[in-house]
């Protein structure tokens, strides 16, 4: 009986505690810092966009293990790229994306500056 009584004292003061709060809680990621272009809620699907569009991961624009580092310079190129990304959707008015990161990209590092050679016949 004593240890029935004691599960459940255990149990009411474990359900009078308040809830763990959005973003800090354990496993969450911890909000976003130093966004300057983008909005916090498009972070995580314009980064797993942009690891594509490039064929690169993570750490090839951020400096591991903080994300908010501007100490490497390709993560400042790449802000002014998503802004000259930005800059050419808004410049169609109609509130659609026309050119991604991909559009040039195509899953390089650097854009091709040339097409590709004609396949033979053509």
């Amino acid at each position: 009986m004593r240890f029935l009584a004691t599960i459940l004292l255990a149990a009411a003061t474990l359900s009078a505690q308040d809830a763990p709060k959005q973003g800090g809680g354990r496993g969450a990621p911890p909000p976003p810092k130093n966004l300057k272009v983008l909005k916090p809620e498009d972070v995580r699907p314009v980064m797993f966009a942009m690891r594509g569009a490039l064929g690169q991961q993570c750490n090839f624009c951020h400096v591991q293990g903080d994300f908010a580092s501007d100490e490497n310079p390709k993560k400042v190129v790449a802000r002014h790229m998503m802004e000259m990304v930005n800059h050419i959707n808004e410049g169609f008015g109609d509130g659609k994306v026309h050119v991604s990161c991909y559009t040039c990209h195509r899953g390089k590092t650097t854009p091709d500056l040339t097409p590709p050679p004609a396949a033979p016949g053509q």
